[in-house]
């Protein structure tokens, strides 16, 4: 006979109990049932119930590091965090009452200024913003309206003002041209270009052109759009035409590399027909999301009618932003990582990251089933398709057998005139080792003979989850 007899109490209803071991089983600490999912709870729960719970569920995330789709930082020193935490309450638009936050911010202008080369650095026009998506909303937005001003006498005012780029720009841009009504004029990818073409670029141009983006460093691939022969093409389309069309760098992940490691390519501030550039702190300004910079060679291209001015929060606040209230924690991080690491530390950063993306892709290519499309030498991107003769399996079908081992890669189809193109992309981010990178190669290498054996592709790209949305 059994030592212990059981209980004869009743069962609980189903999801109705948690388990005692979860935490004190007291109806007090409201740890007796789950809470409801979907409308609020009748009431309070003690603190560490409630974290548990939101603990438990963001479990099922996948891990931020071997997230190898995203450009955004996911790894920041402790003391950095710590940093962030001493600012989290405070509201980066108050400058009156957080002036000394305000006074990083400006720096942190200044310093960005210096290193694009602007004219007078300590003079620089900019403002931080909750990344680059926003800034560029801004860049385009003084685009549109420094167009209007100039041409307000020439031209009626049902005019429609035109932006072009490549087809490859990140989606922020078709956002800005849906919001603000402005027509995009996109220059398709054609064989194995995969970016902007500057003569076509310049071919698309005319009298209602607000300016031309210039990608530093495409998510499509990784690589650097050519804005020195940009430049030169709309140089030239002057001199024919009158016509005098503005340049923006969208620098979201280039500009924070190209100083670093590229010193000798001219993208910047040095082409007097780049008026503005924005890049992405919480990308490789390795702070954590989200902030972003927009920078303007002078305030002449920055419209003073979009600078608002208010007074209720105490002192004169000019302020040119979509957002009102943010926090000033990621604004303090991006000084803190500028005074942390100097130049000298992110070039050794940056180089440590280019040489973990050179060697990845170095070595997926000697496998033989793959061909690259880029090898980590602009950007630490690559992106690489299934090589020729490989009918087995395709690019989702690597990156679903990759999810199975935890890591994001992610598979997806070329824009227009380019469709038939399917590509997988690794990003190397600072804190992608490369240990990291070995265990990466590892489980690339253990599931190829599953992928070989296929007797062809079993997804293909309309049903395949990618985790990649552009």
């Amino acid at each position: 006979m059994p030592l212990h007899q059981g209980s004869s109490a009743p069962a609980q209803p189903r999801g109705a109990a948690v388990n005692p071991f979860y935490g004190v089983a007291d109806p007090a600490s409201g740890m007796e049932a789950a809470p409801p999912r979907h409308r609020l709870p009748d009431g309070p729960m003690a603190p560490s119930a409630a974290y548990q719970y939101v603990h438990d569920e963001l479990m099922l995330d996948g891990n931020a590091r071997l997230n190898l789709a995203t450009f955004v930082t996911t790894w920041m020193e402790a003391e950095a965090a710590t940093l962030m935490s001493d600012c989290r309450d405070k509201n980066m638009i108050d400058k009156d009452e957080y002036p000394r936050t305000a006074e990083l911010e400006r720096r942190c202008v200044a310093m960005l200024a210096d290193l694009w080369h602007a004219p007078l650095p300590e003079n620089a026009v900019g403002c931080s913003t909750t990344g680059s998506s926003e800034a560029c909303m801004l860049a385009g937005l003084a685009l549109k309206r420094r167009w209007a001003l100039r041409n307000r006498d020439r031209y009626p005012a049902t005019a429609r003002p035109n932006l072009v780029m490549g087809v490859n720009v990140q989606v922020c841009w078709d956002k800005f041209c849906n919001f603000w009504e402005v027509e995009a004029r996109q220059v398709p990818m054609e064989g194995d270009r995969f970016h902007l073409d500057p003569q076509a670029a310049a071919e698309l141009c005319d009298e209602n052109t607000i300016g031309v983006v210039a990608v530093l460093g495409s998510t499509f691939d990784g690589s650097y759009e050519p804005v020195a022969e940009l430049c030169a093409a709309l140089d030239t389309l002057q001199e024919r035409t009158g016509l005098d069309v503005p340049v923006h760098v969208d620098g979201a992940s280039g500009a924070m590399i190209a100083p670093f490691l590229d010193p000798e390519l001219v993208w910047d501030f040095r082409l007097p027909r780049v008026g503005s550039i924005n890049t992405s702190g919480h990308k490789y300004g390795l702070v954590y999301p989200g902030v972003g910079w927009a920078l303007w060679r002078s305030a002449e291209a920055l419209p003073e009618e979009l600078v608002f001015r208010v007074n209720y929060l105490g002192g004169d606040m000019p302020t040119f932003a979509l957002n009102f209230s943010r926090p000033g924690a990621q604004v303090a991080a991006q000084y803190y990582t500028f005074l942390r690491l100097g130049r000298d530390g992110f070039r050794a950063v940056q180089q440590s990251t280019r040489d973990v993306a050179r060697t990845l892709a170095e070595r997926v290519e000697s496998m033989g089933d793959f061909r690259l499309l880029t090898r980590g030498d602009q950007l630490p991107v690559f992106a690489f398709t299934t090589a020729e003769g490989v009918t087995a399996f395709d690019v989702f079908d690597v990156s679903r057998r990759l999810r199975e081992a935890g890591w994001l890669v992610p598979a997806y189809t070329f824009p227009p005139h380019r469709e038939d193109l399917a590509v997988l992309r690794v990003v190397c981010r600072n804190g992608f080792t490369s240990d990291l990178g070995e265990l990466f190669l590892d489980d690339l290498t253990r599931l190829m003979p599953d992928l070989r054996r296929q007797s062809g592709p079993l997804h293909g790209p309309t049903s395949a989850a990618t985790a990649f949305h552009h």
